[in-house]
Formats: structure tokens, sequence, C-alpha cells
């Protein structure tokens, strides 16, 4: 998600990868597209609408205990603030603060997609 050329990372308030940083999205339901899946989620997780754009990339990456697939998007949050209900914080990073945080290993990939397709933040 991104807006005024900074890209939104959220900390898991919960789980087995509590406190680690992610990019907020999750999992497809039956039926979904995977940007249907995205604006469910961001409603659900952030009480956000946004504007899904272009697929940045897709991760594929085994963590010990599943597999994981994840299509990322370049989105705009169209209004407000989002609102922490799954997560312990959120930070709006630019290109250059994007390591400054611990991401979850699936979404370092994200990050060096960003990273390389960085005249798409803003």
């Amino acid at each position: 998600m991104r807006r005024n050329g900074r890209i939104l990372a959220t900390q898991r308030g919960y789980g087995e990868f509590k406190d680690g940083w992610e990019f907020p999205g999750g999992k497809t339901e039956r039926g979904e597209t995977p940007q249907q899946a995205l604006i469910r989620e961001i409603k659900e997780e952030l009480k956000s609408e946004i504007r899904v754009g272009e697929k940045l990339c897709t991760v594929e990456y085994d963590y010990p205990k599943f597999h994981l697939t994840m299509h990322c998007f370049w989105c705009d949050l169209l209004d407000g603030e989002p609102v922490l209900l799954e997560h312990e914080a959120a930070r709006w990073l630019t290109a250059d603060e994007l390591n400054s945080v611990d991401w979850l290993p699936a979404d370092v990939q994200v990050v060096e997609a960003i990273l390389a397709d960085s005249a798409s933040i803003s």
C-alpha cells in the first residue's frame, strides 16, 4: 500500500511470527481473485478502502511448517488512516527506510521487488 511516496509496513500482533514486519494482506478465499482477497483483507485488518493497481511480484517461500504463495500488488489507500485491528504497529516508510524494520522472510523478497520498481512508489 502506498501513499505520498511511502509504503505501509505492519507489525504482526499475534501467532508464530508475532512482532515481525509484513505487508498487509492475507489468504485468498474460494472463488476470490488475488485482487478481491486483498481488498477484503485490508478492510478486515485495517478498516481501509484501497484501489488495487499493477502486480508487483509473486513470492514463493517455504517456511518450516508451510509453503507460501504470495501475490503482491501495488495498491493505493483511498482515504483516512488505517486502523490497526490485527497488527500491533504500522509505519509509512520511504524507499530508503524499507530496510529499517525486521521483515518476515517472505516479505524480504517483496522489499527487493519494491526497490527494483521504486519509481512506482510515488
